[in-house]
């Protein structure tokens, strides 16, 4: 940032605050009727020199943290033509094991000045850092309609894996009027979500999810390979054909299960030794009888 932080705050306080809805001419404020720390993004992005830094304090001499109250009356500023586009970049990766710094780095050159990072699954319904980049960006599109505003990742897969995700992710961007880059891939390039960009997102959607059915597919094909080797997976049965073929024998000439339960052995497993509990009996017994 070029200005001082005076000529900072006087800039932005030439436009009234779309977020605290502020009058021109006054600081910006909190929910509390406080003077704000900060003056919102929605507001000193409307400074076409201030745009990239995405981080103004209110000087000291405004008090922050004291009771607000409104300042002289100026007339607004007219808005200034658009400035080159504002990126927000956002990295995930799935695993605490896994590393950001390719990413981080790839975002960095395309020159996001504002980067939320994370490491969460992509099944994870609530994702904070994504949430609040995609927040972020709709400020700063809502302060300044005809500013160019980028969500900028180094992937298709890093914001969503699934066509249901990503068409809420298009939607989203859509009605924002918000445009999306992807850094690599073959689709690489920026996207407008609007006219041929929705052809993009229609296509993502489809890659990703083909991508999960394929893993689902390899993992059946790999289940069914195995169990006809005789490797079963699953926890081990506590009670055996053997066992079971007893069980029903003892049931049938009137024996109490508990009793039942204490003449059988379970043989693999931790509890390996001990009899079964009348429950597991109960269970297991049900079970023949629906297979039979």
């Amino acid at each position: 940032m070029q200005m001082s932080p005076d000529e900072a705050a006087a800039a932005v306080e030439r436009n009234p605050c779309p977020k605290c809805e502020v009058p021109a001419g006054s600081v910006c404020r909190t929910r509390a009727g406080k003077v704000a720390a900060k003056y919102h993004t929605a507001r000193f992005v409307l400074v076409p020199a201030l745009r990239e830094d995405l981080a103004v304090a209110v000087p000291a001499d405004r008090r922050p943290g004291s009771r607000w109250s409104p300042g002289p009356e100026v007339e607004e500023e007219a808005v200034e033509a658009p400035g080159d586009p504002i990126r927000i970049g956002y990295a995930r990766c799935s695993t605490s094991g896994q590393d950001l710094d390719v990413q981080l780095a790839a975002l960095r050159k395309a020159r996001c000045r504002t980067v939320f990072s994370e490491k969460i699954s992509s099944r994870i319904k609530h994702r904070p850092e994504f949430e609040k980049a995609l927040d972020l960006a709709r400020q700063i599109k809502a302060a300044a309609p005809h500013q160019p505003v980028i969500f900028t990742v180094h992937e298709y897969k890093r914001p969503a894996r699934n066509s249901a995700e990503m068409m809420a992710l298009a939607a989203d961007l859509d009605a924002a009027g918000i445009q999306l880059e992807l850094l690599t891939g073959p689709l690489t390039g920026i996207y407008d979500p609007n006219g041929v960009g929705s052809m993009l997102f229609a296509v993502l959607a489809n890659s990703a999810q083909l991508d999960r059915t394929y893993i689902r597919e390899k993992t059946l094909e790999g289940q069914a390979a195995a169990a006809a080797k005789g490797h079963h997976g699953g926890r081990p049965k506590v009670i055996d054909g053997d066992d079971l073929v007893f069980a029903q024998a003892l049931r049938d000439k009137g024996t109490p299960m508990p009793d039942i339960a204490k003449k059988l052995t379970i043989k693999t497993g931790k509890n390996a030794g001990r009899s079964p509990s009348v429950a597991s009996l109960y269970r297991a017994l049900a079970d023949q009888a629906e297979q039979s």
